[in-house]
C-alpha cells in the first residue's frame, strides 16, 4: 500500500504515516516500512518505542485522549510526561529522532476547549524548554 502512495506533489515531499492501534508490539518490524512516521497509541512508552526505531522514523503520539477530561493542571502534567518519555529532541542537521505530539485517536466532541488550550500551552512551553536545554548541552 505504501508503494502506491504519491511521494511528492509540485516539488513538495508528502510524508507517509503508518498508525496501527496497539502497534507497539511490532515496532521493530514496522521500522522496516517505507514510511516517514510511525504513529503510536497511548499504550506505548515513547522511550521504549524510540529505541528500536532509532533515528530512521519520526514517532507520532501518544497522549491518551481521555486525559483531556482531567483538570487542566493534570492535562499539562501528562503532556509534559509524554514529552519527557520521548527524551531530548533532535537538534542536529539532517534526520534524527523526532516526535510529533498528538492525542491518540483524536479528541471527543465533549472535550472542554480550555483543557485543549492547557494541552497546547503545555506542549509548546515544555518543548521550548527541552530544546533550550538540548541546545545548551
Amino acid at each position: 500500500m505504501l508503494a502506491g502512495l504519491k511521494r511528492s506533489h509540485e516539488g513538495q515531499v508528502i510524508p507517509r504515516i503508518v498508525f496501527t492501534k496497539g502497534g507497539g508490539l511490532w515496532l521493530e518490524q514496522m521500522e522496516r516500512l517505507d514510511c516517514d512516521v510511525l504513529g503510536v497509541d497511548w499504550t506505548v512508552n515513547l522511550a521504549r518505542a524510540r529505541a528500536p526505531v532509532g533515528g530512521s522514523k519520526a514517532l507520532q503520539g501518544n497522549l491518551d485522549p481521555s486525559v483531556l477530561f482531567a483538570p487542566p493542571a493534570q492535562v499539562a502534567e501528562q503532556a509534559r510526561k509524554v514529552l519527557d518519555d520521548f527524551g531530548a529532541p533532535h537538534m542536529g542537521a539532517g534526520p534524527g529522532p523526532t516526535h510529533i505530539f498528538n492525542p491518540g485517536h483524536g479528541i471527543s466532541q465533549f472535550t472542554p476547549p480550555d483543557h485543549v488550550a492547557a494541552l497546547v500551552e503545555a506542549v509548546h512551553g515544555h518543548s521550548r524548554k527541552m530544546r533550550a536545554v538540548a541546545a545548551a548541552g
